[in-house]
């Protein structure tokens, strides 16, 4: 019986330089494969074919490297500025944007409620969402913190719809829905029997638009009510 002869390890071809950004993209095949919940360290590391412990030279921790997901997945969304429409419809759909990414990864919309990216494509979204404010007059620190309430709003409407579905379709959950506010005692919940029908009326993009309305009117007011600078100083 005879065995193969041991391979010198000089022989094996070397393995590429660990970086930061292979281990991104490392992360973000194993999430679009398997899901968020196997994105881990010893993951990663094996499908690099290194330590764990390696990784921390590059990635501080979990939450480290799961804001860097989100910032990569944020590339696709088109900061630049846009053309033919006022401030507000620009922003609004900008604002959409980033919303159908957190859409598309709903293990990440959930994780983005406590984690807070900063790398660079999320500055770049930071950046156009400011812009557009200042485009509508809107600067200091109603637009500071306007911009967290902005991207707040899409993320915690990407968690809504992230969590497990029902079997029920959803026309169906609307329509039981509306069958149970049509019959609601008007004298013990007269707000509700008056307002029935528009509680479930409206599509997702119309309530999503009502929505950033809403907001933005709120940051408006709030400038004009804030002192500026100058004022301030």
């Amino acid at each position: 019986m005879t065995s193969e002869p041991l391979r010198s390890r000089r022989d094996r071809p070397a393995k590429p330089a660990l970086t930061r950004q292979g281990i991104i993209d490392a992360a973000l095949v194993i999430l679009r494969d398997e899901g968020l919940h196997k994105v881990t360290m010893r993951r990663i590391a094996a499908t690099l074919d290194t330590g764990p412990a390696s990784l921390y030279v590059y990635v501080r921790n979990t939450e480290d490297l799961h804001a860097q997901i989100l910032d990569a997945l944020l590339a696709p969304v088109p900061v630049a500025p846009r053309r033919g429409d006022d401030w507000r419809e620009r922003l609004k759909a900008l604002l959409t944007d980033f919303r159908d990414v957190l859409f598309r990864h709903p293990e990440i919309a959930r994780m983005a409620l406590s984690t807070h990216p900063s790398g660079p494509n999320y500055v770049a979204l930071a950046e156009a969402v400011l812009a557009l404010l200042a485009e509508g007059g809107v600067g200091g620190r109603a637009a500071a913190w306007g911009l967290d309430i902005l991207l707040l709003y899409p993320t915690a409407v990407a968690v809504e719809h992230s969590g497990p579905r029902s079997s029920v379709p959803e026309d169906v959950e609307l329509s039981d829905l509306a069958a149970k506010v049509a019959v609601a005692d008007p004298v013990r919940f007269p707000h509700v029997a008056r307002l029935g029908a528009e509680l479930v009326s409206g599509d997702g993009q119309a309530r999503s638009d009502f929505a950033f309305d809403v907001l933005l009117d709120g940051i408006l007011a709030a400038a004009a009510r804030t002192p500026t600078e100058r004022e301030s100083s």
